[in-house]
Parts: structure tokens; sequence; C-alpha cells
């Protein structure tokens, strides 16, 4: 089996645990540089599979580094270790850590993270989908979903940006030519927008277009 590649971004200071050693010893690739400004180049050589930057470490909030990697690779998977009295917006990258916490907790928040072969795993903006796994990550959110939502989530990114007609979606999701009844759907919606929205009752990304269908916005 191939082993996992992390780029860790960590500084040196004696209060501050490190993760290094210890994600290591979990059997991962790691390699340690210690600032931001080294991020790039070092992604661009080892293009690892997932970043952890220990901003506590850094005594930063670590935003800048994000935004910068971002720009680089927006698909590449963030963990973002803060101070415990630190509070980030919950988009500032895939997974936010308060420190403290125990290794097994990081491992668990980055194995989640992590790409699968490459052939089931669609990426559309910040939505990510693991058809095989069934379950969808989006801003720090990872959710498993049942097999019917990963068929409809499916149409959605395959056709986003555009207005995917309710009957036409319920046709080609559920397999059937009655739409009689539509509205399983509207409750699939909703379960799908609890999954990838930060505030469901108000979402960026799936739109209800009044009178029509649905459109996915990224």
């Amino acid at each position: 089996m191939k082993t996992t590649t992390l780029l860790i971004i960590e500084g040196r200071h004696a209060e501050i645990p490190s993760f290094a050693m210890d994600l290591q010893k979990k059997g991962f690739d790691v390699h340690l540089i210690p600032n931001g400004t080294q991020a790039i180049s070092r992604i661009k050589q080892l293009s690892p599979s997932l970043v952890v930057i220990n901003a506590a470490s850094l005594r930063s909030t670590g935003l800048r580094i994000v935004q910068s990697i971002r720009e680089h690779d927006s698909k590449l998977p963030i963990v973002l270790i803060i101070g415990a009295k630190k509070e980030l917006d919950k988009e500032a990258a895939d997974s936010v850590l308060n420190l403290p916490f125990t290794i097994q907790k990081l491992v668990n928040r980055i194995k989640p993270l992590l790409p699968g072969d490459g052939k089931n795993i669609l990426h559309v903006g910040p939505i990510r989908l693991d058809v095989e796994h069934r379950r969808v990550r989006c801003l720090g959110k990872n959710t498993k979903i049942t097999p019917r939502l990963v068929t409809v989530l499916n149409i959605l990114m395959d056709k986003h940006g555009e207005v995917v007609e309710r009957e036409a979606l319920f046709k080609k999701a559920w397999e059937t030519n009655y739409t009689g009844d539509t509205r399983t759907l509207d409750v699939h919606i909703s379960w799908l927008r609890q999954a990838i929205e930060l505030d469901p009752d108000n979402p960026k990304f799936l739109k209800t277009i009044r009178g029509v269908g649905y459109r996915l916005d990224v």
C-alpha cells in the first residue's frame, strides 16, 4: 500500500506540541518545514496528499499560509491547528483543531480528508464526493450519506452551474418515469444541504430555482 505523504508546517516552541514524529509513527510519510514561506515550493516537489499547518507553533492564525496554498492548489486538503482560546471561521481550512488534543484525534481528522484511488472521487469547488465510501466533504464538514443522496449529488455536481429540472432530476435519481409525487426529492435536497452547507436554511451552494428545479453553484 502506498504511504500517504503529509507536509507539516510547524515552528519550534517548547510550549507547543510537535506532531511530526507522532504522525510518522502512525505510518505517514512526513515532511516537516519550519514556516509558510517554503510551503509552495515543497508542495510542488512532494505533491502531498494533505497539509497540516501548526499555526499555534508559528504564533499566527495560519490564514495567510492557507490562502497561499489555496491559490496554488484549491483541492489540497488542509488541517489547521490553532491555540486553545483562538477562534476562526470554520471555512478557514478543511478542518480546524484547537489545542490541546490527542494524536489520535488529529489522525481521525486527517483520514477522511485523504483522497481515495481517484476513480471514485468527484471534486467540484469545495465539494468532494467519495462515491465508493459514500462520504461528502465541504468546508470542514465530513458526512456519510445514503446511496440515493450520492446519486442526487453526483447529478448536480455533473451539471454544476446549470439548472436541473425537478422532474428530470427525480427521474434520473430514482430511475423511474413516475413523477406524480416528487416531495421525497425535497427531503433529499434538505438532507444534502445539511451535509454541504454551513447554514442549510440559507444555502450558499445548493440553490432552489422556484418553479424549475435546483442548481449547484460552486
